[in-house]
């Protein structure tokens, strides 16, 4: 069959959906389905997903999306996952079936045992080896809290009779029965070592974690074997993973050192390529692996905010003061400015900088005269200050200035917040043509692989600007604003 009838099946497993997107040889959709699934919060602060419910929503989005696109699954060259990073699961390695909903990024559960961790003097240690400060937010910590809380899952894991997985592994084991992650998931656990590339057993005899139940780590472009017949029909190979943000940096072509992007979805997250070394943060951000090509590690520095588009979310669910989402912008529009209200959406605690897990909300500068449109436009205002927030910290950490921003995720459609982010920041933000970055990045690694695109030029070459927000604000309101923010989260951080 000739290479041009012949596309790239992409699997984006995220936070609040599952979706699959074919693309074509030069990165355009041409087929793509997406379902919701629940959100389980059994306390304050606690997150879950149903693994299968994860798994059924992936499988029937991707022979959706092969239906949509109007093509047969033998057309299919390869399969690219992207996924939710630090969601925890474990399942049976006999009969294959989950032991518990998955614990998902943003749980704060374990926060007890980073503190005890950090008591013992662990913190630099973990720190030095992973990359990652010692947060709630990775996978390592969620382990521990369930080995120690659900009676039975320590001593299964001992004899070796359970998988630990993200959400990658998860999927990889159900389309293909293989037990393997990459680097860039294996990178965001706190038991992978990311300057000699392997799982960490100073730090596995640390956090008393077995090392039966880890998956095998292969590069991002990979072979990682095929999908079953069964599921599709034909079977078709496996052959690209990498975490969300880091397959955002990829779809984005961000291949030389200094090239940065942000991706606004429910969280919100800066990635800066740094090439082949692993910088320290000296601003509270992380160094995580971009991804590897099979030719060593490319690095970069990454900022997480934890709640951003969820904000959004919540003033549409909980509150019920928006339609939906896409009235946030109008509404933020309707008011010249948001009346002096700031939100400091610390639902789950703080990510980057400040990496606070029991910092909470806060509204503040609430008068008689305070609308709803003044609560929508401090909620997407909220958003840019806290990726502003991480941009001037990856840039003191790298030392120099980022020229511009290419941004993505389903927030990045409001136009009200991207003007705003050029505002505050100082920098322009620009957006690509194709709104699915994510998903295109797993698509090149997969493709890649099997020789579909040829190189790193070749996917460069697909790439195209769709628009460019410049920034308009005067340097005096600017600095008013950040003023006002920088006291916001010092209350929010304070009220505990």
């Amino acid at each position: 069959m000739p290479t041009q009838e012949r596309y790239i099946l992409a699997l984006d497993q995220g936070t609040t959906s599952s979706r699959a997107i074919v693309f074509n040889q030069s990165g355009i959709v041409i087929g793509m389905k997406q379902l919701p699934f629940n959100q389980i919060y059994p306390q304050p602060g606690w997150v879950e997903h149903d693994p299968e419910e994860i798994w059924r929503t992936q499988y029937e989005v991707a022979l959706d999306a092969i239906e949509d696109a109007q093509i047969l699954p033998t057309q299919i060259a390869a399969i690219g996952i992207t996924n939710q990073r630090e969601t925890t699961l474990l399942w049976d390695r006999t009969t294959g079936k989950a032991v518990h909903n998955a614990v998902v990024w943003q749980c704060r559960r374990s926060a007890g045992i980073c503190q005890e961790l950090k008591a013992l003097g662990y913190e630099d240690e973990i720190r030095t080896r992973t990359g990652l400060v010692l947060d709630p937010y990775f996978s390592g910590t969620k382990l521990m809290w369930l080995f120690d809380q659900v009676p039975g899952l320590r001593a299964k894991a001992e004899r070796g009779d359970l998988m630990f997985g993200t959400v990658d592994s998860w999927l990889i084991y159900r389309l293909t029965g293989r037990h393997a992650t990459d680097a860039t998931n294996a990178s965001r656990t706190l038991l992978f070592n990311i300057h000699e590339g392997s799982w960490d057993q100073e730090l596995l005899r640390m956090m008393n974690i077995p090392a039966a139940i880890l998956p095998s780590v292969l590069p991002s472009s990979a072979d990682y074997g095929y999908a079953r017949k069964d599921l599709f029909g034909a079977e078709i190979p496996v052959t690209g993973c990498a975490g969300d943000q880091q397959a955002a940096l990829f779809g984005h072509a961000c291949f030389q050192p200094g090239a940065c992007k942000n991706t606004y979805g429910t969280g919100c997250f800066a990635l800066m390529n740094t090439g082949k070394d692993a910088v320290a943060s000296k601003h509270n951000l992380l160094t995580t692996i971009a991804w590897d090509l099979g030719k060593g590690y490319t690095y970069a520095l990454e900022g997480s905010v934890f709640i951003a588009g969820a904000v959004i979310q919540w003033l549409r669910d909980e509150l019920k003061v928006l339609a939906d989402a896409a009235e946030s912008e109008r509404l933020a529009r309707s008011v010249p400015d948001s009346g002096g209200v700031v939100l400091v959406p610390a639902f789950v605690g703080m990510g980057a900088p400040y990496w606070d897990p029991d910092a909470r909300g806060a509204v503040l500068g609430v008068t008689r005269g305070t609308s709803k449109a003044h609560l929508v436009r401090a909620a997407l205002e909220a958003v840019a200050y806290q990726s502003r927030d991480l941009l001037k910290a990856m840039e003191n950490d790298y030392g120099t200035a980022v020229p511009f921003i290419k941004a993505d995720g389903g927030a990045s459609a409001n136009n009200f917040l991207m003007q705003f982010q050029a505002d505050v920041f100082d920098r322009p933000v620009i957006l690509p043509e194709t709104g699915e970055v994510t998903a295109l990045g797993a698509a090149y690694l997969a493709g890649l692989r099997t020789g579909y695109w040829s190189g790193l030029d070749d996917v460069e070459r697909n790439w195209r600007r769709k628009r460019e927000f410049q920034p308009e604000l005067a340097d005096e309101t600017r600095q008013r604003l950040l003023e006002r923010w920088d006291k916001a989260v010092a209350v929010a951080r304070m009220f505990k």
